[in-house]
């Protein structure tokens, strides 16, 4: 059995590869191991997005902890970040949330917090995996008065936004702004939330019916949401993916503001303001050479991670940073949450909007041009990730292509975490000759796993 949780959590087509088995497995399992790190019953916070399978997932979890000792609180729709907050709140042993991110709805996936509201570490995965594959020998039914319950959480989207109000420190009532919720968990809490702060809103893409999350529109769409701010002439607009734990936003031109972008304009301000830790700001390997260069020219050092959110916060936790992310949107302010956070993302940029208010948000999105970047993903089986991984002729003739930049652009070649791809991404200054490397590079990785 190969490893079952990814990068973030564990992931697949729901009803084929993510079956109701599976997830009553996952539940038993990490119900056992949240038991054996306890010494009381053990009580779970369960959050999904709008998906269709959620419903299904969330009964088959439900019927996993229960089995086994562990009562399960339901949230219901609540965006990712609400179930990493509130899970502390609570004071509750873990949370989970149901969901496939910024996938098509076809996917579904399930993530688990611990009670400190930060995802598990490699180890208890592990854990948990071990369980699952050992379930005849290890896994135990409780009886009686040890069987867990299930009941609901009213209080669960309230004290979110509540919670996300606190992070606005400016008037935003000037601000006219467009937010595309995906048709996923930020319908549920962002009319609520940004109405409540005074912003002159327009909500699209929250209409939720179980099968549109993230179709054509949300973060993986952005020319709609682009489209509206200037058909409209709003000042800027926000895009979430499925479970509002990224965000990406467009000026009044329309021109994307990615998560890069974020990073850099949240992170003068923080160190103008004296509050950006060490005058640092992580980001991960897929990030612009010239969000980097840039960075620099302000004083602002950057650390680099392997791509993934947790990698990300992994770095921020052990050497004390306060603002990381990826370019596309996951961005962690750790002062205020323990995971992304898009809504949250959105008020801070917001705040910041708001205080320079002689300028166009497009003023703040030309602080640097970033460097032309190609990227071509490579579909392939579990099987060919194996083969990518030994094959030492294709890392050659990567490394040859590095060469042939000359110092001025770089080549990544990685695997997929969470679909069946190889992503190819080349970064330099001449279009031509990085679309012609990466074209080169996909032929090479096709022909020798014979795809």
């Amino acid at each position: 059995m190969g490893r079952l949780f990814g990068t973030d959590g564990v992931r697949g087509i729901a009803g084929s590869e993510l079956t109701p088995e599976l997830a009553i497995d996952i539940g038993r399992a990490a119900a056992q191991v949240l038991i054996g790190h306890t010494d009381h019953r053990p009580v779970v916070l369960i959050g999904k997005d709008t998906r269709i399978s959620g419903d299904m997932l969330e009964n088959a979890l439900c019927a996993g902890f229960c089995s086994v000792g562990a009562d399960v609180k339901l949230a219901g729709v609540v965006p990712t970040p609400a179930i990493a907050y509130l899970v502390k709140k609570y004071g509750y042993d873990a949370g989970v949330v149901i969901s496939a991110s910024h996938n098509p709805m076809e996917f579904n996936g399930i993530k688990i917090f611990k009670g400190d509201g930060y995802k598990l570490p490699d180890e208890i995965e592990n854990e948990i995996e071990t369980l699952i594959i050992d379930k005849n020998e290890k896994l135990i039914n409780v009886t009686g008065e040890k069987m867990g319950s299930v009941s609901k959480v009213d209080t669960a989207v309230r004290d979110y936004v509540d919670y996300i109000k606190t992070a606005c420190d400016s008037d935003l009532s000037e601000l006219k702004v467009v937010f595309d919720c995906a048709n996923g968990a930020s319908a549920m809490t962002a009319p609520i939330l940004f109405t409540e702060l005074g912003i002159k809103a327009k909500f699209i893409g929250n209409e939720p019916d179980g099968t549109n999350i993230n179709k054509d529109c949300g973060s993986t769409h952005i020319e709609k949401l682009a489209e509206y701010v200037i058909k409209n002439n709003f000042d800027c607009g926000f895009a979430f993916d499925g479970d509002a734990d990224r965000c990406l936003a467009v000026d009044e031109k329309g021109d994307l503001i990615d998560g890069d972008k974020i990073i850099a304009i949240l992170a003068t301000r923080k160190k103008a303001k004296g509050t950006l830790n060490q005058n640092t700001a992580v980001a991960t390997v897929m990030s612009n050479l010239g969000f980097i260069n840039h960075m620099k020219k302000c004083g602002i050092e950057v650390v680099t991670t392997a791509v993934g959110d947790r990698y990300v916060l992994e770095e921020m936790r052990a050497k004390g940073y306060n603002l990381g992310g990826e370019q596309s949107g996951h961005v962690i302010l750790s002062d205020f949450a323990t995971t992304g956070d898009g809504q949250l993302t959105a008020v801070s940029l917001m705040n910041f909007f708001a205080k320079e208010k002689d300028k166009k948000v497009s003023a703040f999105n030309s602080c640097y041009s970033k460097y032309p970047q190609v990227l071509i993903n490579v579909r392939t089986t579990p099987e060919g990730k194996a083969k990518y991984k030994t094959d030492g002729y294709i890392e050659g003739f990567i490394e040859s292509k590095q060469q042939q930049l000359m110092g001025e652009g770089r080549v990544l070649v990685r695997l997929s975490g969470t679909e069946p791809l190889i992503r190819v991404m080349v970064e330099g200054q001449n279009l031509n000759q990085i679309n012609a490397i990466a074209k080169e590079i996909r032929e090479k990785i096709e022909e020798r796993l014979s795809l």
